[in-house]
């Protein structure tokens, strides 16, 4: 991996889909229209916004899951998107996937400790039955789980145990990034905080970078050191944590901020929701200039011809919004 720069950077990231029965000349879906972030070693960045806006997409693209349509993805020296099928499974070691549904991402068949033991054999690591075995038991440890229980089966777990399983075979072959695709929206709300705790954990003991998709922007927050918003395929804001959740610039931003929910009674009844009127546009037909524009209570002219570009506000903050270059001017 490179000394110098970004661990992750993602430039002009495109994913789009055909519409199937709908002709040749029917528009794409574009599911994911020109994204651009980095990551650095060590950082979480929160990928954030709706159901549908092309969060899960991007992260599936960067690994090369899904195929992009358009835009590269490198990691450290190396760009993933150049690379043939051989090289790229091979720079999975890497970086690697957590999954949303632990119910659905285990092979019932498979022992918990085959199913972690699967990437060292891919990988070529820890050779040999001994080796395998007791690589397998540290990360049994290492998540939180009996190393005893290598092997049982899924079934015989609970979905906070199933996802510690996943988190273990992410980590079986010692990534520099793992793509976290909704890894709590399946459970229950008493297991979240413990997952959460436990990425943070290993982000802080092994020194990962997380890209940590979600729609849940108080669990992002909880663990993001940077948070990048998406809305119908482009990211609309990036800002620090604090930033975002202080100085908002884009109205989409605050009205998702504003369904937050705040510890304080008092200050929780006083606030005011901002409610968007309407529904997500398709992504095969965006509206014209500000795709958020739709939606928008702060909307004007400007925002149906112009397509506002993301650009620097401060310190790291960015933000494509008319809104802002107009309160700046």
């Amino acid at each position: 991996m490179a000394e110098h720069g970004p661990l992750l950077r993602v430039t002009d990231l495109q994913v789009h889909f055909p519409q199937r029965g709908m002709g040749r000349s029917a528009q794409p879906i574009r599911a994911v229209d020109g994204v651009s972030f980095d990551i650095a070693a060590g950082e979480t960045l929160g990928l954030v916004g709706e159901s549908g806006c092309g969060k899960s997409t991007t992260g599936l693209a960067v690994l090369r899951l899904v195929e992009p349509t358009f835009g590269t993805v490198t990691l450290g020296d190396v760009e993933l998107t150049a690379l043939g099928l051989r090289r790229m499974r091979a720079m999975r070691r890497h970086l690697t996937m957590i999954f949303q549904d632990p119910y659905a991402s285990l092979d019932p068949r498979m022992s918990v400790g085959a199913i972690i033991a699967e990437p060292l054999d891919v990988h070529g690591l820890h050779k040999g039955a001994t080796a395998r075995r007791h690589r397998v038991g540290e990360l049994l440890e290492l998540v939180g789980l009996d190393p005893d229980h290598a092997n049982r089966h899924p079934h015989e777990f609970s979905g906070g145990q199933r996802q510690r399983i996943g988190i273990a075979r992410a980590l079986a072959g010692e990534p520099d990034l793992i793509v976290a695709d909704e890894p709590i929206a399946a459970l229950d709300v008493s297991i979240q905080a413990q997952i959460i705790n436990l990425l943070e954990d290993l982000r802080d003991s092994l020194g990962l970078a997380y890209l940590f998709v979600a729609h849940d922007l108080a669990a992002v927050g909880h663990l993001s050191d940077r948070i990048a918003v998406m809305y119908l395929g482009r990211i609309v804001e990036i800002a620090d944590r604090a930033t975002l959740f202080t100085r908002a610039a884009h109205p989409y931003t605050r009205a998702l901020l504003s369904a937050v929910p705040v510890p304080d009674p008092v200050a929780e009844r006083s606030r005011q929701r901002i409610i968007l009127q309407g529904a997500v546009p398709s992504p095969a037909d965006p509206p014209s200039g500000c795709r958020f524009r739709t939606r928008c209570p702060a909307a004007f002219d400007r925002c149906a011809v112009d397509d506002p570009a993301l650009t620097v506000r401060g310190d790291g903050h960015l933000a494509a919004c008319h809104l802002v270059d107009e309160r700046r001017g």
